[in-house]
């Protein structure tokens, strides 16, 4: 069957430092893998871990080792093969518990297997010694007839069969003894299996109906959770819209006290117009009277105007009158100006004929 593993749980890995045999040295960076593996060929125990491709333990269980608790979640034995001892550091105190609980059993089978290999030797020697006793009185029954010569001519061909056979019979012996060892070994381990995985079945069957409580109730709880949660989301809803609603209203008032504001400003300003209406009053009454003056004037300016037009018209037309009497000086002007040019045309040609 070879070797195979019955108990595998997990822990950091520690060593005794070999200088001071006082502090401990960690194997492993983080928790790996460690297993009680049984051999049922050499019918021996190990305890075996592999960090990678890094084997950390490789410890052989003897009678003789004790497993040490020397804190909640750790413990260490000695390995004297090994020369070193190793520490365990578990998560919890109840990984530590069944690992010690494991690690005596394991102990307790090496030292019943030690105790039957023991009584195999002594088996084997039994019947060596009675082989050895019955050999020499078969010699003495068969030399009981001729010499001592004729007696080894005769004798000695069926001795020879029967040592091999002798041998063949030790050899089936110690084979069947052997075999029914293992067997019984296997049986033992088979029953304790069995009575382990009824003992468990039982425990499920009890955890089954108890977690079928704890669901029921799970289940129960967690439909009343829904309909909290479906009561909350309400209560949310109806919250996040009298924020919106709040968040609104906010505004609005922001927005009226801006209003307020800018009346409180225009009512300031109205109340400073208030209080020069009295002067605007005397400067209007001023402004009156300054402008009923103005108009008697403007009154005045028009009857004025009314004849300066007369006497601008009566220019006007005498300048008409200048303007024709005028042109008709500058066309005279122009006769005579003719005239005394060809008056000095005729002046020249006299001088030039004289």
């Amino acid at each position: 069957m070879g070797e195979q593993p019955i108990y595998t749980t997990r822990a950091h890995v520690f060593q005794i430092d070999p200088t001071t045999k006082k502090n401990w040295v960690p194997a492993s960076k983080q928790a790996v893998t460690v297993s009680y593996f049984y051999d049922s060929t050499r019918n021996s125990y190990r305890i075996i871990s592999v960090d990678g491709s890094k084997v950390i333990i490789n410890s052989t269980i003897t009678p003789n080792m004790t497993f040490t608790k020397t804190s909640q979640k750790f413990g260490q034995w000695a390995d004297s093969r090994a020369n070193t001892v190793f520490g365990l550091g578990f998560a919890s105190e109840q990984q530590l518990a069944k690992f010690a609980e494991k690690f005596q059993e394991v102990k307790e089978a090496a030292k019943l297997a030690r105790d039957k290999s023991q009584e195999k030797v002594e088996t084997l020697s039994n019947h060596s010694q009675e082989s050895g006793r019955e050999t020499p009185s078969t010699n003495q029954a068969s030399s009981i007839n001729g010499t001592d010569d004729e007696k080894i001519s005769h004798v000695s061909p069926e001795a020879a069969v029967l040592k091999t056979e002798n041998e063949r019979l030790k050899s089936v012996v110690e084979q069947s003894n052997t075999n029914a060892k293992k067997w019984e070994t296997e049986l033992q381990t088979l029953r304790e299996n069995n009575a382990r995985l009824v003992d468990a079945l039982q425990e499920s069957s009890a955890n089954v109906e108890s977690w079928k409580k704890q669901l029921s109730a799970c289940k129960e709880e967690s439909d009343t959770l829904r309909e909290k949660i479906a009561e909350l989301e309400a209560q949310c809803n109806e919250a996040d819209q009298e924020k919106q609603k709040n968040a609104q209203l906010s505004v609005r008032v922001q927005e009226l006290e801006a209003e307020l504001q800018d009346k409180e400003q225009e009512l300031e300003n109205l109340r400073k117009q208030a209080e020069i209406i009295p002067q605007l009053m005397a400067e209007c009454e001023t402004i009156t009277t300054k402008l009923q003056a103005a108009e008697t004037k403007n009154s005045e300016l028009e009857g004025r105007m009314g004849s300066l037009q007369v006497d601008i018209d009566d220019s006007r037309q005498k300048q008409r009158n200048m303007k024709g009497e005028l042109k008709k000086f500058m066309d005279i002007l122009d006769g005579k100006i003719d005239e005394l040019h060809e008056f000095r045309q005729g002046l020249s040609k006299l001088g030039v004929d004289n």
